[in-house]
């Protein structure tokens, strides 16, 4: 059988790496090569257990694809930024606050970040399953590669994370794997996310923020490493540091709907984008993510039948017989962010989401 001949992809210039003595966070390193033995994947299971259960971050290496892979898809992520017109992107935006999806465009000047400021952000969302909504034209070349990516991301990233996650709560290691099927009803998708610089009188406005502090939807979330700094994660003591580039790494997270599961066992962590040192102001900052979610119908409860959980407590956020389905908490969450009435509380926002608080830090 022939083999596919990849199409070109006009190349990404990544900008260079921030030359500032940062305040950077020193993360645990989930090196998923251990995992090839039984000692080795033992001892990623407590690396795992112990991340997610104060910070909510881990950098991830030996992931399985090569810095050549990671480089093509970077290309590929900025294609519908750099080559799809205005005019075809906004045949494509979805239609987040009705759907509670991000499938599509989501152009610049839709989030309200601070002072009246409104986002400059430019994301396009796909579908784990990338055939569920038509793509522009110019893209539609790389859907062989968006979908390769989203399987390896599913299959080869989330899914041994998920397995040391169960084993930290001294569950069977398909407990959680088995919440997260690729062909199921859900919205686990690729995220393609570019920001682009800010008039100084923006800065000032939000001060220096470009994405005000969150916790993430789902249950993990994949990011890959690249050099423009920016994110920012809180410290446990309340202090936001930065996330330090790892080549070809990935930066992992817990998010809401695993916290939820894990009964507030594994924290949902708090981190925001902000504008870039000195060093690298002026170039624009491209995103390349996998959001991993729960089959839609999976209910939100804490699974109590965890041995650690019965022995530690379950921290709860609603009442069980109140719980969210997956399709319920990240439709309720993407209609709102950004656009909905909230109400600052000091140095927060909260807003109340099928009834969980939320909050935000600005």
């Amino acid at each position: 059988m022939p083999t596919r001949t990849e199409p070109y992809v006009p190349p990404y210039h990544t900008p260079p790496a921030a030359t500032e003595n940062l305040n950077y966070v020193d993360l645990p390193v989930l090196d998923l090569a251990k995992g090839n033995t039984p000692e080795g994947w033992a001892e990623l299971a407590v690396t795992v257990k112990d991340a997610m259960t104060t910070r909510g971050f881990l950098t991830v290496t030996n992931h399985g694809w090569t810095a050549e892979q990671t480089k093509r898809m970077f290309d590929i992520a900025n294609v519908p930024f750099d080559q799809v017109i205005q005019e075809e992107k906004e045949r494509y935006v979805g239609n987040i606050k009705s759907s509670g999806s991000y499938q599509g465009y989501k152009l610049p000047q839709y989030y309200h970040i601070d002072g009246g400021v409104l986002d400059r952000i430019e994301q396009y969302h796909i579908n784990r399953d990338v055939t569920k909504r038509p793509h522009p034209q110019v893209f539609r070349q790389y859907l062989p590669d968006a979908d390769a990516f989203a399987r390896h991301c599913h299959f080869n990233v989330i899914h041994p994370v998920l397995r040391l996650l169960a084993l930290g709560l001294e569950l069977p290691e398909d407990t959680l794997v088995n919440m997260h099927n690729f062909d199921a009803p859900g919205e686990s998708s690729v995220r393609f996310m570019k920001y682009f610089p800010r008039s100084q009188e923006e800065e000032v406005k939000t001060a220096n923020v470009w994405l005000k502090g969150h916790t993430d939807i789902g249950s993990i979330t994949v990011l890959w490493s690249q050099p423009v700094g920016g994110l920012q994660i809180r410290s446990p003591e309340g202090e936001w540091q930065w996330a330090r580039h790892v080549e070809n790494g990935l930066i992992i997270n817990v998010g809401d709907m695993l916290e939820f599961l894990s009964g507030g066992f594994y924290k949902a962590t708090i981190h925001r984008v902000v504008q870039p040192l000195p060093s690298q102001r002026g170039y624009a900052r491209l995103g390349l993510f996998f959001f991993g979610m729960p089959d839609d119908d999976v209910v939100l409860k804490p699974l109590t039948e965890s041995p650690v959980l019965q022995r530690v407590g379950v921290r709860r956020r609603f009442e069980e017989d109140q719980a969210p389905t997956a399709e319920e908490w990240r439709k309720a969450r993407t209609a709102a962010y950004g656009v909905s009435e909230v109400k600052k509380e000091g140095e927060v926002e909260v807003q109340t989401l099928n009834g969980i608080v939320v909050t935000h830090y600005n």
